[in-house]
């Protein structure tokens, strides 16, 4: 992997990327840097015309005190700590720190390495949710090898005491997993609703950043609905925070003002001349993956069974093509084998929706249901066809 993987915008950890993004970044966390840090986020509380405050039995509006000198107004931020105390007094007993041991082999020397990362509790009886970056650690090349995690252990906030941890489910596509440990009478973090997140909200980042347990840094949302392209092509949305974030955070949570988890705190990116750039995945984008992560071990997600390239107007003007997507190739035990479809075909349109790219394709595609038939508009040979397939369970 070239070192641009940790310098661009689009870039971030993922199964199918190298050593340094998914080891180095991610695992040694605090020990190795890397530009891009896989492995931290914050979340933050609400400041608009009032500031709220809270208390431990319940929650009071107080009324921001200013005062006006020449036109200008003073606000007094004396209820600011107030809130941020209240949120992440909240969030942090609903907020754990996770240890991944595995065995490294690197140019013919084998070694046990460690790694650190955060997981927010969502069940009393022990189920946590935490990136897959955080517990999925296996990777190989020609001159390294990283072992599945030997032991994943996980310690509670004001708690000396460990659990080990076992693997539920993982899902590399969104960066998520399920662990769980043998525990009872846990506090499961209270989620909030991320598509009410507005920009320069405030909010905190509560997680295990370096291996300092139940830390908590704070920051606003600086931007809501982020594309951030992995290399291996999946765009992940997210939103952007300006929290202090550090390796290990991965995996934590993203709190609002009402001590509510609003994302999972995922990566940042780093290097020289930026600054607090973070980003987390919306908390509501998690619900439908954790619940099937704990029903079946994994996603159950629509397979057409091709794999394509979009054709740009340039190139779609070269071979006087429509603009659309380039069939490559076609599975032999997907259902489009049998369709008519044919390696060629340029793809236009998905159930009378017009798309350029395979991510176009793909975001409409896995809003539906396996059983579900599709319509593809094709081009080929100077006239259009429609094709219908019926949608399989990814393999």
């Amino acid at each position: 992997m070239s070192e641009d993987f940790y310098q661009k915008f689009d870039s971030r950890s993922n199964n199918s990327g190298g050593f340094k993004s998914r080891v180095i970044v991610p695992f040694i966390s605090g020990v190795l840097g890397a530009s891009l840090v896989v492995g931290t986020c914050f979340g933050v509380p609400t400041i608009r015309n009032k500031l709220i405050a809270y208390e431990n039995n319940g929650q009071k509006t107080s009324t921001v005190e200013t005062k006006k000198s020449e036109g200008i107004t003073e606000v007094s931020l004396s209820n600011y700590s107030d809130t941020a105390i209240y949120s992440a007094n909240k969030a942090l007993p609903s907020i754990v720190g996770i240890s991944i041991a595995y065995d490294i082999s690197f140019w013919g020397r084998t070694g046990e390495a460690e790694a650190t990362g955060s997981g927010v509790i969502i069940s009393s009886d022990g189920y946590i949710l935490t990136n897959n970056h955080v517990v999925s650690s296996s990777d190989s090349s020609y001159f390294y090898e990283v072992s599945e995690a030997k032991s994943i252990t996980v310690s509670l906030y004001n708690s000396d005491k460990t659990y080990e941890a076992t693997i539920v489910g993982t899902d590399e596509q969104t960066d998520l997993a399920i662990i769980k440990i043998d525990a009872t009478d846990l506090t499961p973090a209270e989620l909030g609703n991320s598509s009410d997140m507005k920009v320069g909200e405030f909010v905190l980042a509560v997680g295990n950043p370096l291996g300092l347990d139940t830390s908590v840094t704070s920051g606003i949302v600086s931007a809501l609905e982020r594309d951030v392209t992995a290399e291996n092509g999946v765009v992940y949305h997210v939103m952007q925070t300006d929290c202090a974030i550090n390796s290990g955070n991965s995996g934590g949570a993203l709190v609002n003002s009402k001590g509510q988890v609003v994302g999972i705190n995922t990566l940042k990116l780093s290097g020289s001349g930026i600054e607090g750039v973070g980003f987390a995945i919306p908390i509501n984008d998690t619900i439908d993956v954790y619940n099937q992560l704990i029903k079946y071990g994994k996603v159950l997600r629509p397979y057409i069974g091709i794999s394509g390239s979009d054709l740009s107007d340039k190139i779609a003007e070269r071979y006087n093509l429509p603009v659309g997507i380039y069939v490559e190739s076609i599975a032999d035990d997907s259902n489009a084998k049998d369709s008519g479809l044919q390696k060629g075909d340029v793809i236009t349109a998905i159930n009378g929706n017009e798309v350029k790219t395979m991510e176009e394709l793909n975001e409409i595609k896995n809003k539906l249901s396996i059983g579900d038939t599709i319509t593809l508009k094709v081009y080929r040979g100077g006239e259009y066809l429609d094709i219908k397939i019926k949608l399989a369970e990814m393999p």
